[in-house]
């Protein structure tokens, strides 16, 4: 591997994990960048799920504040994420990425969408559910949240917007759904890590590097999303999902 290589490395996973934590698709950049270094297609999808799980774990310490409160609500979530994770690592390693791939732009475009339309499906949930449920999950929100979390172990692009547009819908203000992102982007990416490492599919040189850019720039975008105001976030998550959509769109069918 050369300096330059390193350095992209480097600079790729600053910008995944302040991406990551300020609002999702924070793979745009890593998984790009551990292609142009040379690395097959699954290991560096393995590769880059090992190094952002760190970057997401520091975004929820970051942006801690946001989470007290919720701890009867937090426990089905994790054990969603630990499950589903699980199940999305297992089946990157059993099959490969063309069918997944081609899928990609759409949940792109879907999640976008549910995302810009969440603060109407809020308050239309919200005349619809009793005061005491407001910190219990539904099944079907439970459900939503197993798919995203199989999603994530399997690939990950885009899985903070779907994540935020959940959150979003279930109706917590965008800064505690921006920090519950990161909290169950941890849990999906440590047992899907751990599911990679055990089957030998990580690149351990690219890794160091990718996973020392991803963590200070997963604090840093943590710490920034708990002061930018909520409608700026909100722009910055749709022209993210947005410009995703778009760039896989192109790269898919063009």
């Amino acid at each position: 591997m050369s300096l330059l290589d390193a350095l992209l490395i480097l600079v790729a996973g600053f910008a995944a994990g302040g991406m990551n934590a300020l609002a999702g698709g924070g793979t745009f950049f890593s998984f790009p960048a551990l292609l142009a270094v040379g690395l097959p297609p699954v290991t560096a999808n393995a590769t880059n799920a090992v190094a952002l799980w760190p970057a997401s774990l520091a975004g929820a310490w970051a942006a801690r504040p946001s989470l007290r409160g919720l701890g009867s609500y937090l426990l089905p979530l994790l054990l969603v994420g630990l499950l589903g994770g699980a199940a999305g690592g297992i089946l990157l390693l059993l099959s490969g990425d063309d069918l997944f791939s081609d899928l990609i732009p759409w949940l792109l475009l879907v999640a976008t969408l549910l995302f810009a339309a969440s603060p109407w499906l809020s308050r239309w949930l919200a005349k619809r559910r009793r005061e005491a449920d407001q910190v219990r999950h539904s099944a079907p929100a439970l459900l939503g949240h197993g798919l995203v979390s199989i999603y994530g172990g399997y690939f990950g692009a885009g899985m903070g917007i779907l994540q935020l547009a959940a959150f979003s819908i279930e109706g917590h203000a965008l800064n505690r759904a921006n920090a519950l992102k990161n909290l169950f982007s941890a849990m999906i990416y440590t047992v899907a890590s751990l599911t990679f490492i055990i089957a030998g599919r990580v690149s351990w040189s690219e890794l160091v590097i990718l996973l020392a850019g991803a963590t200070l720039g997963g604090y840093a975008g943590g710490a920034l999303g708990e002061r930018l105001p909520p409608k700026f976030l909100r722009a910055l998550v749709l022209v993210v999902g947005g410009g995703m959509t778009l760039y896989y769109f192109w790269k898919v069918y063009a």
